[in-house]
């Protein structure tokens, strides 16, 4: 792979790795090996996301999902202090902000 080429340019294989949406920009440095690599990483994430966003909709389970940074910046501007909330944090604000200590 040469440099300054993104997932559009690449060969049907990396295509079949990402979503035809996706725009891949690699390090100028990167080899074959490496760009491969980092497309399968990114790939592999973005398949994860849609099956918990697909298994969430079918259980009709609230989610995190939207609500995480909103949540996160209201804890910083409230206690302070930067927080990351788990997916796994309860959706409850009132629970979830109990546990703001241990996030």
């Amino acid at each position: 792979m040469s440099s300054g080429q993104t997932e559009s340019d690449e060969s049907p294989a990396l295509e079949a790795v990402l979503p035809s949406d996706v725009s891949l920009e690699l390090p100028e440095d990167a080899d074959d090996e490496e760009a491969a690599a980092i497309a399968v990483a990114i790939g592999a994430h973005l398949h994860d996301h849609a099956l918990a966003v697909a298994a969430a909709a079918a259980d009709g389970d609230e989610t995190w999902d939207g609500k995480r940074w909103a949540f996160a910046g209201r804890i910083r501007s409230q206690q302070r202090h930067s927080i990351r909330v788990p997916r796994n944090a309860p959706t409850d604000a009132w629970s979830a902000a109990g546990r703001t200590d241990r996030f």
